[in-house]
Formats: C-alpha cells, sequence, structure tokens
C-alpha cells in the first residue's frame, strides 16, 4: 500500500545542518556539504540517509550499513564502513533524537483530526479563555472558566474541565479528560490520560464505607510528558504534584497526594499509592510501585517488578519485593536457583 506517512517530513539538509541540530562533529568535514533527505534504521539506511549507533547489539548492522553517515561515539568512529561519514557524539541517541526532530518537526505531537488552529469545532463555554494558536478538534469540550494557553492543541474527544489552566504549547491527546488541574507548558497527555479524578479515600466501617470528599488538585510542571492511558488522582486536601521534566509511561496509576520530583522516568505499569514522595531523577523500571506514604530519594533506581514498602535512600539501587538493595536481591535470586537446582538434583 503506497501510503503518504503521518509527519511532514523536512530537508534535505547538509551534513553540516545535521551535526551543528545533533550537537555533534563531522570527523571528516570536507564532506559537510553532503546531503541528507531522511534519517533512517543501520540496515535499511542508503546513500541519502543518516543513521545512529548506540547499542552493541547491533555491531553488525553498523558494519553493514549503507547509510551515508552515522552518527556514533567516539570510541565507535573506527567501526564504520569506508565511505561513512562519522558523526561524533557524546551521547548518540540524544544526538539521533535531535537529528530526528530537525527532519520531523511536527512529530513531537501524535496526530489526531488535524484541524487547523481557526477551526475550533469543539464546545467551548463563552467564559474559557483561549490564547491564540489554539486548536479544538471536533468533539473536544472546554469548561467553564478554563483557560489554554498558546499554541496548544485540545484534540477530538477530550474534555478539559471546569477553571483548569493548560500552558503554551500543550498538546491534550484524543479523549483525554484533565480536571482539577493546573498545567505547566509544553506538557504532551497522550490518549485517554485522566487527570485529576477523585482519590481514592474512602472512611471504612463494618456498615459500609464513607466517601472521603477529595478537594485538591493536580499540579503538573513544564515540559511533562504522559503516556496513555495513565491515571493522576487528585489530592485528598494538599495537592498531587508532578515536577517538571518528569516522563511517565503508558498505564501508569498515581494516587492522590503523590509528589513526584523533576525529569523522573516512570516506566509503563506501574503504581505510586498515595501521598508517597519521589525525589528528582528518580528512576522506575516496569510494573513496579511504591507502597503508600514512602519517600524516595533523589536519584534512586527500582527495578522492574520491584516494590518498595519503606524508604528508598538517595541514589540507592533496588530490586525485588519487597525491594532491597539490588546487590542483596541478586544474591537472593542466585541462593533461590541454588534451592531450585538443589531440589531437582535430589529428585
Amino acid at each position: 500500500m503506497d501510503h503518504p506517512g503521518f509527519f511532514d517530513r523536512s530537508g534535505p539538509f547538509t551534513l553540516t545542518a545535521i551535526a551543528e541540530a545533533a550537537e555533534a562533529d563531522i570527523v571528516a568535514p570536507g564532506d559537510g556539504d553532503t546531503l541528507i533527505d531522511d534519517v533512517r534504521p543501520l540496515n535499511v539506511a542508503g546513500p541519502r540517509h543518516v543513521s545512529f549507533f548506540d547499542n552493541r547489539r547491533y555491531l553488525s548492522a553498523l558494519s553493514e550499513t549503507s547509510a551515508a553517515a552515522c552518527i556514533v561515539a567516539a570510541q565507535d568512529v573506527g567501526r564504520l564502513p569506508d565511505g561513512v561519514v562519522a558523526l561524533r557524539s557524546r551521547s548518540p541517541y540524544r544526538s539521533f533524537a535531535r537529528a530526528l526532530t530537525l527532519f520531523y518537526a511536527d512529530a513531537r505531537h501524535s496526530k489526531a483530526a488535524r484541524f487547523a488552529a481557526d477551526a475550533n469545532l469543539g464546545m467551548i463555554h463563552p467564559s474559557a479563555t483561549l490564547a491564540d494558536g489554539v486548536v479544538i478538534e471536533p468533539g473536544a469540550i472546554v469548561g467553564r472558566e478554563a483557560v489554554i494557553g498558546a499554541n496548544s492543541t485540545i484534540c477530538a474527544g477530550a474534555v478539559v474541565g471546569y477553571r483548569v489552566v493548560i500552558g503554551s504549547n500543550g498538546y491534550i491527546g484524543p479523549s483525554c479528560t484533565v480536571t482539577h488541574a493546573i498545567l505547566g507548558d509544553n506538557v504532551i497527555l497522550h490518549a485517554g490520560v485522566r487527570i485529576g479524578q477523585d482519590g481514592f479515600g474512602f472512611a471504612m466501617g463494618n456498615g459500609g464505607h464513607d466517601k472521603v470528599p477529595q478537594i485538591g488538585r493536580v499540579l503538573i510542571g513544564d515540559n511533562v510528558e504522559i503516556g496513555a492511558n495513565t491515571t493522576i488522582d487528585r489530592g485528598a486536601l494538599t495537592d498531587t504534584i508532578v515536577g517538571s521534566g518528569t516522563k511517565i509511561d503508558n498505564l501508569v496509576q498515581i494516587g492522590h497526594n503523590v509528589v513526584i520530583g523533576r525529569h523522573c522516568v516512570i516506566v509503563a505499569q506501574s503504581g505510586i499509592a498515595g501521598s508517597t514522595e519521589l525525589g528528582d531523577f528518580v528512576v522506575m523500571g516496569a510494573q513496579s510501585g511504591v507502597l503508600g506514604h514512602v519517600k524516595v530519594g533523589s536519584g534512586a533506581q527500582i527495578a522492574g517488578m520491584s516494590h518498595a514498602k519503606d524508604d528508598v535512600p538517595k541514589g540507592a539501587r533496588m530490586g525485588g519485593t519487597p525491594a532491597v538493595p539490588f546487590g542483596d536481591w541478586a544474591r537472593q535470586v542466585a541462593a533461590v536457583r541454588r534451592l531450585g537446582r538443589l531440589r531437582s538434583d535430589r529428585t
């Protein structure tokens, strides 16, 4: 099937322009005028393409690539085939991302109905404030007294609730709901994200469970990206907070009054129970979790499928359930394997 693709490609660009955008150096500067049409993987790149190498699993593809140029670390320049220009970078993957952005500037946001900025085909309450360049796609709803910053997009079927504030250059994906929340600039919510619903608060008793009103907010900093179908509950009395620069994957649950620091990474299917605090640059692997009222120090890492029930020190690496320091976890796993082999030998 011949398909035009979903994103608009710019270019061609010279290697000099690509190197500048990617913050890389051309090892053979005389090749700077070479024109490049696109960015491609090593195994399919051709003589008008730039590629990148950042994973030892692809050494064979690197040695056989037909790309015109390749973004590599300094120690890998000598691995390139003859005729492939090296773009030397301290961080090849980051440079690749910047080169890709040069060619596909509009790919930062997914495409939903993609209507023009002046279309505004959704249902907008007359008291709402929309800055210049805001796009409201078909079926979207913008509630009373909502404020949406310049050049933000509210995609088809999304709901922006009463008095919600969304900063500039925001992207609220299709079928998202944003209520009781204040979002900073450059925030991306992918399809189906739910922000600001009730926290899970009930006063339990023998005669039934009384609902505890949740009157807090969700505060999301600048440059936060939140994956599809992730949910973030509003606070009970105080706020649920997501710090600037944090990246959250799909299908993550964040409970009420959670405080997440700056530039954290939370991978798919993880869960953070209420009133937990994460410092800056915390990493949580896939399907990991943190119990309520726990504090995780800045720079800590929690391995995939691991669950912290106690406070985690700053910079610690934790694994297992319940999570323990990574070295202890590795010894536990090894011990269980030895026990399994011992039992197998006896039977």
